[in-house]
């Protein structure tokens, strides 16, 4: 199953993305211009794109993802003010 919903933050209104797979969903949060996105996926592929990219862990939920820890992000996003950890919804609010 896949889920789309709209994420009202300070800074605007983001999409949250869910993919339910057989272990544990995917998820993804995109904003204006970058994105917060669970482990599943992959910072250096995000990196090579020059994309604007955060990485939090161990999350199973939107809520968890805005108040996980980043572990990692892209130049890009380090240029935007993006900071190791930051939470997910501090994040974010750099993404707009």
């Amino acid at each position: 199953m896949i889920e789309v919903t709209h994420i009202d933050l300070k800074a605007g209104t983001a999409v949250g993305i869910k993919v339910d797979l057989p272990n544990a969903p995917l998820l993804l949060i995109r904003a204006d211009k970058g994105f917060l996105m669970c482990d599943y996926l992959n910072v250096y592929a995000a990196e090579k794109r020059q994309d604007v990219a955060a990485v939090v862990r161990r999350v199973t939920t939107f809520d968890e993802m805005l108040r996980a820890k980043v572990v990692s992000c892209t130049a890009a996003a380090k240029a935007s003010g993006v900071t190791q950890g930051q939470t997910g919804r501090e994040a974010l609010g750099k993404m707009f």
